[in-house]
């Protein structure tokens, strides 16, 4: 199934009917041709909702909007005079929570009295549930920071490393908090004694990472080919070596996506292609082939089997592994 949009892709994802895409015009578009009209602007970020039925959405309208099929766009939230800037979501508590300028702020969409604002020094630029649902951390200038999602007054647990933090993520146990940066360079900690975990080596600006394999893998973008890191036991990749898979000089890997109970690991090209693979075996599966521009959006079913992907131009569809 393919699809031609007359804007940018913002985001792929699949919620439990199918897949879902984002655009840069403030619309969201359904795998069954259904159109929302969710932004008045660009959608800047966007997330499965808690439910598990269509996807929340961050626009630089500033508003955060719930979109689904047979409903119309319902706003949950707005931050004026702000962009919504990065979202997350977690089926595990229900709440939301989003980032604009420097405040994190986290919502109940079944509670709308519930609303948590939380500070921060400098411009948040991630925000990630734990896999609970309990804590979110967020990523800043000068590393990373864990709040509780319901508590009102708190002071934060601060992960400090110098240098701007772009994107931030929890490994699928609540161990480990992992963080992209600007000078294409991941950096994590050991939550239980804040260690410092020290990923380099990218030749360019790591934009995704994903985990698989039960956990025990984290897949990122930012080289010729997918970079493998072992997260198995309780040291992580701490004193083991990353992986190569997929390696070819002529294109860079910009986008990765998996499911953590799967171990299919999918990427996407900055020459238009996607293979997926699995990375225990050999050889990978380009289930797109042609090249084009860059893939911009790209997403694994929860089955991992079906890949939404979105290209720089405006291309998109969904292909059936």
């Amino acid at each position: 199934m393919n699809f031609a949009f007359d804007a940018q892709v913002t985001a792929a994802l699949f919620d439990d009917a199918g897949a879902v895409f984002a655009l840069g015009d403030g619309s969201v578009r359904f795998e069954d041709k259904t159109r929302v009209e969710a932004h008045d602007g660009a959608i800047l970020c966007a997330a499965v909702h808690p439910s598990g039925d269509g996807i929340v959405t961050g626009g630089d309208d500033g508003k955060v909007v719930w979109s689904r099929r047979d409903e119309d766009a319902m706003v949950l939230a707005t931050a004026r005079n702000q962009w919504i800037d990065a979202i997350d979501a977690s089926p595990a508590s229900g709440l939301v929570a989003f980032s604009f300028g420097r405040t994190l702020s986290v919502i109940d969409p079944g509670e709308t009295a519930f609303r948590r604002d939380f500070q921060h020094e400098r411009t948040v630029s991630g925000v990630a549930f734990e896999p609970k649902g309990r804590r979110i951390a967020t990523s800043t200038y000068g590393g990373a920071a864990l709040w509780y999602a319901r508590i009102e007054k708190q002071q934060p647990v601060k992960l400090a490393w110098a240098g701007s933090h772009t994107g931030v993520a929890f490994s699928p146990d609540g161990a480990f908090v992992v963080t992209t940066m600007q000078d294409s360079q991941l950096h994590g900690w050991r939550l239980k004694d804040a260690k410092n975990l020290r990923m380099g080596g990218y030749p360019s600006k790591v934009r995704s990472l994903a985990f698989l394999a039960n956990g025990q893998l984290l897949a990122t973008s930012g080289a010729q080919g997918a970079v493998l890191w072992p997260f198995i036991g309780s040291n992580g990749p701490m004193g083991r070596e990353a992986t190569e898979i997929g390696y070819d000089d002529t294109t860079l890997v910009n986008l990765v996506s998996a499911r953590t109970d799967q171990g299919l690991l999918a990427a996407g090209l900055t020459d238009g292609r996607i293979w997926v693979a699995h990375p225990a075996a050999q050889g990978l599966n380009f289930i797109k082939a042609e090249k084009g521009p860059a893939i911009a959006a790209l997403s694994l079913s929860p089955a991992a089997d079906k890949v939404a992907w979105a290209d720089e131009e405006g291309a998109a569809g969904v292909l059936i592994l």
